[in-house]
């Protein structure tokens, strides 16, 4: 039933306005709509929107990502926009250079200007 519809994500925002700047400067979004109560940015066929809350950046999973296919050329583009990506070394997981090699998937994790863990990914 589900599976036929996109699904949007939502991110908390403890300043709306520095997330936008960020969201703006560091991955080249802008809002495709604003309410008095968050932002909407589109990508591709999908959605997220930003709320103002005090729990931003409070979660230690990963709250959001993107597929692309090319991980190197993405995240070197972040890199120049000033995006720094996280180096882990789980048993199970570790990053070389912020990305990980895992089965059948590439991936890189950054933090945003809320503290809410994205990722970029690609399937190999």
């Amino acid at each position: 039933m589900l599976g036929e519809h996109g699904i949007g994500v939502t991110l908390p925002a403890s300043d709306l306005e520095r997330a936008r700047r960020w969201y703006e400067e560091k991955l080249g979004l802008t809002p495709a709509k604003e309410w008095p109560m968050g932002l909407r940015y589109r990508s591709g066929s999908s959605f997220f929107d930003l709320y103002p809350t005090q729990h931003a950046g409070t979660a230690k999973n990963t709250a959001a990502g993107w597929d692309v296919d090319d991980l190197e050329g993405v995240v070197a583009e972040l890199r120049e926009r000033g995006v720094v990506f996280e180096e882990y070394d789980f048993p199970g997981l570790r990053t070389v250079n912020g990305i990980a090699e895992m089965d059948g998937e590439r991936a890189a994790w950054f933090v945003d200007s809320e503290g809410n863990i994205l990722s970029i990914s690609q399937l190999t």
